[in-house]
């Protein structure tokens, strides 16, 4: 596997230079293992009949015609050709809690590397990419696009925009009802964010009927298991304000240890198949735990 980016890099660097570095990660990746990966991942079994080949290793069993192998005394397979391309969306629910780190990299600048990681892929697929930025002061919308020129400078753009305010409020603006529309039906929609503990809100399921929705998150090393270092100043990312936090008590350890029973209960209830959840760490290479996710959907694709 390829290096990591360094931490904090999406913040120092100008979005292009980090596209660049990124693309050149999948392609080198798409070369040996990824873009087959992310093929099978998101391309289903709707597929139109091209032509009869000879099956060869590695070969998809199912594709197999018995018919024309038992006439001609080996084995043939069908083989297809992709009935339309993809329509990827990537949500970015951008929130203050987003700018937590206990390392160099936040929440948010893994988010958007792994949100350039998916844009490049798709790009390198041919697919069509477009977003959506909603932040508590609004949102930020880009229409699906083709090519990787134009892909390219529509991630640049999400991953310049500016760090959501303090004061604008700890939620981002999530219109559902505009979001609706907003892009093709059957479209792949990331949901990139930090998914606190909420209840599913309504519309959830006539979206999932509508787009295939997706939920991406990243972990800080915090939010798994709150360290035992005693009384911490704190800066709370929502409200602004410092605080004095003792995170040696057993008060303060039973309450995190509730916080995460009570996200990840939710995050289920939100995304209930493993399919269609993504959790990424803000340390260690990104590539990783996407090219994982590519080939837990392919096997559960399979089946």
């Amino acid at each position: 596997m390829s290096t990591a980016t360094a931490p904090g890099e999406v913040a120092r660097k100008a979005p292009l230079a980090l596209l660049r570095k990124l693309e050149w990660r999948v392609r080198m990746a798409a070369d040996s293992f990824l873009g087959g990966e992310y093929r099978s991942a998101f391309r289903g079994r709707g597929r139109e009949f091209d032509q009869v080949v000879k099956y060869e290793y590695g070969d998809d069993v199912r594709d197999v015609d018995w018919n024309v192998s038992a006439r001609l005394g080996e084995l043939y397979r069908k083989k297809f050709i992709e009935e339309r391309e993809l329509t990827v969306v990537i949500l970015m629910e951008d929130t203050p809690s987003l700018q937590f780190g206990s390392g160099q990299r936040t929440k948010r600048e893994a988010l958007l590397e792994l949100a350039g990681l998916f844009a490049l892929t798709a790009a390198g697929n041919r697919d069509r990419v477009g977003f959506w930025h909603a932040t508590p002061a609004g949102h930020h919308v880009r229409q699906p696009v083709r090519g990787r020129v134009n892909i390219v400078r529509t991630a640049a753009t999400l991953l310049g925009q500016p760090v959501p305010k303090l004061e604008d409020g700890p939620e981002a603006s999530l219109e559902w009802k505009l979001f609706f529309h907003a892009f093709p039906k059957h479209s792949i929609v990331l949901w990139l964010g930090d998914f606190p503990p909420r209840p599913v809100g309504p519309g959830w399921a006539a979206l999932r009927k509508r787009y295939e929705m997706i939920g991406v998150r990243v972990d800080d090393p915090w939010d798994i298991q709150l360290p035992s270092l005693g009384i911490l100043p704190a800066v709370d990312p929502e409200s602004g304000e410092v605080l004095a936090f003792d995170m040696g008590t057993k008060d303060s350890q039973q309450r995190h240890a509730r916080w995460v029973a009570e996200r990840e209960a939710a995050w289920q209830e939100w995304f209930p198949s493993p399919l269609q959840r993504l959790t990424a760490g803000t340390e260690g290479d990104l590539l990783d735990p996407l090219v994982t996710f590519f080939r837990r959907r392919m096997q559960g694709a399979r089946k």
